[in-house]
C-alpha cells in the first residue's frame, strides 16, 4: 500500500500482477518480468526495457578532477532526460537504478545512470562521506549533457544518492525537479549503528579505521572524511532549494537503515514537496520494486511536460 502526503500528482490507472498483491500502473505493466522462486511471491522484480526505438550506450564523462565517470545512457531520442545517482558503496547496476532507468526508457524518457568516482567502473579512489564531491560529480554529468544540447529535468538518487541530489539542488539551482528515494536527513545518525559505539575513540586514536565487509570489499574511514559527513547539513540544504524546484521523497515504512522520520523532516523543510510512503518497504525496496517504480513514474512524467 502507498501512503501519500501532499500528493497533487496525476492519478494513474492500475491493475494487479497475478500471484501478487502489487498494484502496477498500466503504463508499465507490460514491461514487468518476475523470476519465479518457491512460494507464491516472486523473489525479484525486473523492469525489462522494451522500447524498440531506444538504445543503451556506455558513456564516459570526466569530472572536475579529470577522473572518468562511467555511465549507461538509456537513449530514447528525447531531448529531456533523468540522471540517476546510486547510494553508499553501490553502483549504477543496483536494482533500483537499473529498474527505474528501464521503466523510464519504456516511457520514452531518456535516462542516465552512472557510477560516482571511486565506485563501480568509474575512476578515482573510494572515500567515505564525500557528499560535496559526489554533488560535484553530478554537476559534471549535468554540464556534459547541457553541452550536447540535452536538458536534465530530474535528478534522482537513492539513499546517499538522495542526499546528493538534494545537495545539488541547493547548490546549483538549475534543475526543475528532484526525486529523493530514502535519503538521510540527519547525517549524525547511523554512524554508531554501522561502525560501533567506539568509533569516535578509534578515529581519535589512529586517525582512521579499516572496515571489512562480506559483500562489497573493504574500505577506510578517516577522521577527515567522518568530519566531512558530520558537517554536511541536509537541513540547511533543504531550506536552500528553490521554491520552483519540485521535490518528491519516497521512503519505505519498514526502512531498517534510515528511519521514516527522516523523510518527514525533509518534507517539512522543502517548500515544493511531495512525500510518498511505501508501506512495508525496506531500505532497498527488496520486495517493493513495483511500488517504487509506480511511485516515481507519474511524478517524472508530469515534470517532463
Amino acid at each position: 500500500m502507498l501512503t501519500y502526503w501532499n500528493s497533487a500528482l496525476p492519478s494513474t490507472s492500475s491493475t494487479t500482477i497475478q500471484g501478487t498483491n502489487t498494484p502496477v500502473p498500466y503504463f508499465s505493466l507490460q514491461h514487468i518480468r518476475y523470476r519465479s522462486s518457491s512460494g507464491s511471491r516472486p523473489s525479484k522484480f525486473i523492469v525489462v526495457a522494451q522500447n524498440p526505438a531506444a538504445m543503451q550506450q556506455k558513456l564516459t564523462i570526466p569530472n572536475k578532477h579529470g577522473e572518468k565517470l562511467v555511465g549507461v545512457l538509456h537513449e530514447t531520442g528525447s531531448e529531456k532526460l533523468v540522471v540517476l545517482c546510486h547510494g553508499f558503496r553501490s553502483t549504477k547496476e543496483y536494482d533500483i537504478m537499473a529498474n527505474l532507468a528501464a521503466a523510464l526508457e519504456n516511457e520514452g524518457i531518456s535516462a542516465f545512470r552512472f557510477d560516482f568516482s571511486g565506485n563501480g567502473e568509474s575512476e578515482g579512489s573510494f572515500h567515505f562521506g564525500n557528499y560535496k564531491s559526489e554533488a560535484d560529480d553530478l554537476r559534471s554529468v549535468v554540464e556534459y549533457f547541457t553541452g550536447v544540447n540535452r536538458t536534465t529535468v530530474v535528478v534522482l538518487g537513492h539513499s546517499k544518492g538522495g542526499d546528493c541530489v538534494l545537495l545539488y539542488a541547493s547548490m546549483y539551482h538549475d534543475i526543475p525537479a528532484v526525486v529523493n528515494i530514502s535519503g538521510r536527513y540527519d547525517l549524525k545518525r547511523g554512524i554508531e549503528e554501522r561502525f560501533g559505539k567506539n568509533i569516535w575513540e578509534r578515529l581519535k586514536k589512529d586517525g582512521y579505521i579499516d572496515v571489512k565487509t562480506k559483500n562489497d570489499g573493504n574500505y577506510r574511514v578517516t577522521e577527515e572524511s567522518m568530519t566531512e559527513r558530520l558537517n554536511t547539513n541536509i537541513h540547511e540544504a533543504c531550506l536552500s532549494i528553490d521554491e520552483s524546484c519540485r521535490v518528491l521523497t519516497v521512503h519505505g515504512s519498514a526502512d531498517e537503515v534510515i528511519p521514516i522520520e527522516d523523510a518527514k523532516e525533509i518534507a517539512k523543510l522543502v517548500p515544493n514537496h511531495y512525500l510518498k510512503i511505501v508501506e512495508g518497504a525496506n531500505h532497498g525496496y527488496t520486495s517493493h520494486q513495483a511500488e517504487l517504480v509506480s511511485s516515481v513514474l507519474p511524478f517524472v512524467k508530469e515534470c517532463m511536460q
